[in-house]
């Protein structure tokens, strides 16, 4: 049995940057809810309790949002990483809190549709029964040049990795989802970094390989995203976005229109509007004369005046006024002030970023 869990939540999110300037890029959210949020769920989900999360320099932010773990069905424990120096590393740290027993190794900016409860039980069965001593999770990317990479042989079995190949020998990607038993610790162990400095997973996966272990792999066949860039997120938030069944505790006035699944949370209020699912709107939220939708996740306490948005990511109390937004990325208590219709905008914005704008015909008009 799978007993325990590595949660990996010490990233830098530099493609997300200016957001992870300020925050952890592991708690940016889908649907208004931290992507590692849903980790911690599927982690819980597969009938594992305790669960050690290895964190970086954004250690207090998440000590803050997931606490004990309790929330989640979990006793979590921190274990800090002083620097990105691999995945391996992270399992080669945390040798003392995983002790003997198989475990399961989960990226905190990961989303896995429909969890991991199936592999973690079948790895489980191939463990006790003394066939496999690692089992990986696959998805086809368009690109595997930007992934740790397996090559599979003619019975589906493993026999090598690759990282960030030049030349992939496969288009199977690495997704972020691993079960190791204890033989993984001997493999972390003999390796050396590699030319980025890093301990990679991939070679001590092909350590085990080359010393006899069967490493199997199961593909995934729902929706899986590693929620690294903004079009990433927006793709996931969309996903998760499907998932909503309409739930309107908020207040809407006779003069808005709403269609699709919406779900505006208690203490938010919608006036002359038009909301198009799927949608959801945070608690102390208001919207007054804007078009919501579809694809929209605003946080709680933000304010929509006059707006039109669509398929964007909007975090707490975030101010939004005229214009015409799309695929956007804003952070917390961000201030956007737009001229009213106008070109479509798509802005990447930071915390407590402000974006003021005027027409041209309307400063000829005060002049």
């Amino acid at each position: 049995m799978v007993v325990k869990a590595l949660v990996l939540a010490g990233g830098a999110g530099t493609r997300l940057r200016p957001l992870t300037h300020t925050s952890a890029k592991q708690l940016i959210p889908v649907a208004n809810r931290p992507v590692l949020f849903n980790g911690l769920d599927a982690v819980a989900a597969a009938g594992i309790r305790d669960a050690v999360v290895v964190v970086g320099d954004t250690e207090d932010e998440i000590r803050a949002a997931v606490g004990d773990g309790s929330a989640f069905g979990l006793r979590v424990t921190y274990l800090r990483q002083a620097a990105p120096l691999g995945l391996a590393h992270a399992v080669l740290i945390a040798r003392e809190a995983l002790g003997d027993e198989p475990f399961l190794m989960y990226l905190g900016d990961n989303v896995v549709m429909g969890g991991v409860t199936s592999y973690v039980e079948h790895f489980a069965g191939a463990f006790a029964a003394g066939t496999a001593s690692a089992e990986i999770l696959l998805t086809k990317v368009a690109d595997p040049r930007q992934f740790g990479v397996a090559v599979l042989g003619a019975d589906g079995q493993v026999v090598a990795l690759e990282e960030k190949p030049e030349n992939p020998r496969s288009d199977y990607a690495l997704a972020g989802v691993y079960l190791f038993g204890p033989a993984i610790h001997e493999a972390v162990r003999a390796i050396e970094p590699s030319g980025r400095g890093e301990l990679e997973i991939t070679d001590a996966i092909q350590w085990l390989l080359d010393n006899g272990h069967v490493v199997e792999s199961r593909v995934i066949t729902g929706y899986w995203k590693d929620t690294g860039r903004v079009e990433d997120l927006l793709d996931a938030n969309r996903s998760m976005l499907e998932l909503l069944t309409s739930r309107l505790d908020g207040t809407v006035d006779a003069s808005t229109s709403v269609s699709g699944s919406v779900v505006l949370e208690p203490g938010s209020v919608v006036e002359e509007s038009v909301l198009i699912g799927p949608l959801v709107v945070g608690s102390g939220s208001r919207i007054s004369s804007s078009t919501l939708g579809p694809y929209v996740a605003l946080a709680s306490n933000c304010s929509v005046t006059g707006t039109t948005l669509r398929d964007s990511i909007v975090l707490e109390g975030t101010s939004l006024s005229g214009g015409r937004l799309d695929a956007c990325l804003l952070g917390k208590e961000v201030v956007v002030e737009l001229p009213a219709g106008g070109p479509l905008q798509r802005l990447v914005l930071g915390d407590h970023s402000e974006v003021r704008a005027v027409s041209i015909a309307d400063e000829l008009d005060e002049t």
